[in-house]
């Protein structure tokens, strides 16, 4: 429907703010000003407020630092070296038990701080709330949000039993939650609401990633409509800038903490706060880390960590970038995939390797171009988001290590509605239910159920265990009907 331009006679017909518009026109972007003459009084203050709070300069610097990246060659990658791969096989019990207890001791003395990405909404589970609100059908009916928390909980009552020093208080594990102006009012009013799970509501700490203009092939800002700018948010490696702007990496710094456990919302069985990889890395003396599961199969849609040139630094090669012959190559001396680790989002960084990456990253400018239909006010166009990801930070680490772990045991991920082939609701129930059943058999309890084994199991209270230790009061000789909850 066309719009009722503002008469020439009408007092609000004046032009757009000259500064601002020579501003615009130095960057090339005057075009957001095209219909002004249409536009009310309210719809034009809303469009210069829009503009003025967007860092142009900026802005400026990363849509032409990421085209001109695009077409430039990589670096030849090349398999990680075996020698920076803590692999399943070749860890002892002995080094469990030494990881779990260099862990244990750091988060004790409160220099583990534990960071979620959480900015998505559950669009494609048929939801718009923050993905951490899911509940995935557990017997508890917990969601992912409690579960995390619970076992922020368990690793902290864990800490306070290791320590000998009597009197000594462990320190709280500090949570910092990113949200995205799309989730982040329903996600605090979710803590609120559950009174944070148990935790002190001082010590979880909640901020926005940012968000980028949206922009078309040649670079210009859409608008989404004649009076606002399209924006989506900056992938999740927008943590990075988050954090410094926010001032958080000084808020930790503040509170002592040296190392951060970073992961994403939608695992279901992700082990938050891990002494044993928090031990580990410790060991190793290294700036960042990955835990990280074997590739299924050579066509399976997991980005694979490799290195950039003879010698060059890790980073992550996503699967529709990896060439269909390397991605089925096979290493001649183990038969595994050369190019076998996937990176499932669960990292290690020192603080100080977090202070160089936001600045780093904010230096070079370079986003990922993810072509989009975006909606505008013209209707749907075709046009770019800008997004970084937590992966890019690892070709600044002066130093890195990755941990294998097993998928059945640590990665259920939750991206897909029920009724898809794979990463569902269901299938991360399942794969929870049935590491559980395993706690409780080798604990010594029984299991009886009413449906085929491989469609239930039972689900341990994060509260009772953490891994499955501790399990042997609660179910040694006891006999439990599946499904059901075990807790305290």
């Amino acid at each position: 429907m066309m719009r009722e331009a503002v008469s020439d006679s009408n007092p609000t017909s004046s032009p757009p703010p000259q500064a601002l518009l020579e501003r615009l026109k130095d960057y090339g972007q005057e075009d957001v000003f095209a219909l002004w003459d249409e536009l009310s009084s309210e719809e034009r203050d809303i469009l210069v407020k829009d503009i003025e709070s967007l860092d142009l300069s900026r802005i400026d610097r990363i849509i032409r630092c990421s085209f001109n990246s695009q077409g430039v060659p990589a670096a030849a990658i090349e398999p990680v070296p075996e020698s920076i791969v803590s692999t399943v096989e070749e860890r002892t019990m002995e080094d469990r038990e030494r990881w779990w207890k260099m862990g244990m001791k750091a988060v004790s003395e409160g220099k583990l701080a534990v960071l979620l990405l959480s900015g998505g909404q559950g669009t494609r589970l048929g939801s718009s709330d923050p993905k951490g609100c899911l509940n995935i059908g557990l017997p508890s009916g917990k969601s992912l949000f409690q579960l995390q928390a619970e076992r922020i909980l368990c690793v902290q009552r864990l800490a306070s039993q290791s320590i000998n020093e009597g009197s000594k208080t462990v320190l709280p594990i500090h949570w910092y939650i990113m949200t995205s102006p799309f989730t982040d009012e329903v996600t605090r009013k979710y803590f609120e609401s559950h009174k944070y799970f148990g935790l002190e509501a001082d010590q979880v700490t909640f901020f926005q990633q940012g968000t980028i203009p949206c922009v078309s092939r040649e670079g210009r800002f859409i608008m989404e409509t004649p009076y606002r700018v399209a924006k989506s948010p900056d992938g999740n490696g927008g943590v990075y800038s988050a954090l410094k702007f926010s001032r958080l990496l000084e808020d930790m710094a503040t509170r002592g903490i040296k190392y951060i456990d970073c992961y994403g919302v939608d695992n279901a069985l992700v082990r938050v706060a891990d002494p044993t990889f928090l031990g580990y890395f410790i060991d190793k003396g290294v700036s960042a880390a990955a835990k990280v599961v074997r590739k299924a199969y050579p066509q399976e849609k997991v980005g694979v960590f490799v290195r950039r040139g003879k010698g060059g630094p890790l980073s992550v090669v996503e699967y529709s970038e990896l060439d269909p012959s390397l991605s089925s190559a096979i290493n001649q001396q183990t038969g595994r995939l050369r190019f076998c680790w996937s990176n499932v989002c669960l990292h290690m960084f020192t603080l100080d390797f977090l202070n160089q990456v936001a600045n780093g990253l904010e230096k070079d400018s370079i986003y990922h171009l993810a072509e989009k239909k975006i909606p505008s006010a013209h209707g749907h166009t075709s046009g770019y988001k800008l997004e970084q990801f937590i992966f890019d930070a690892f070709p600044y680490a002066p130093s890195t290590a990755l941990f294998e772990v097993l998928r059945e045991e640590e990665f259920a991920p939750v991206k897909n509605a029920n009724g898809s082939n794979f990463d569902t609701p269901d299938s991360a129930r399942l794969l929870l239910l049935r590491l559980h059943a395993r706690w409780v058999v080798a604990a010594g309890g029984f299991l009886t159920h009413s449906v085929p084994l491989y469609a239930t199991g039972v689900e341990v209270s994060p509260l009772c265990s953490y891994a499955g230790e501790n399990l042997e009061s609660i179910c040694r000789g006891r006999t439990f009907h599946a499904p059901c909850e075990i807790s305290f």
